[in-house]
């Protein structure tokens, strides 16, 4: 009767054990899941951010090769209460 009951309780241990990583098992995978999603979004924002920047040189890289002027200094400064 004490092995039978020695082994019931081993079993349960068991059986305890297996469901407890089993659970873990289910939550890192959720936690990876939630990771890899926040990833994807992050790195589609960044390209869209990038693609942004890379049209707003391009743009200026435009601008400014139909103005020089606009990297060059004045030639003369104005002065003070003149137009």
């Amino acid at each position: 009767m004490v092995g039978l009951f020695i082994a019931g309780f081993a079993g349960a241990m068991l059986v305890l054990c297996t469901a407890d990583r089993v659970l873990k098992a289910r939550v890192r995978a959720r936690r990876l899941r939630t990771m890899s999603d926040r990833l994807a979004t992050a790195t589609a924002t960044a390209d869209v951010q990038q693609e942004r920047r890379q049209v707003a040189a391009q743009a200026s890289v435009a601008l400014t090769s139909i103005l020089p002027a606009i990297e060059r200094p004045p030639l003369t400064v104005p002065a003070a209460g003149q137009p």
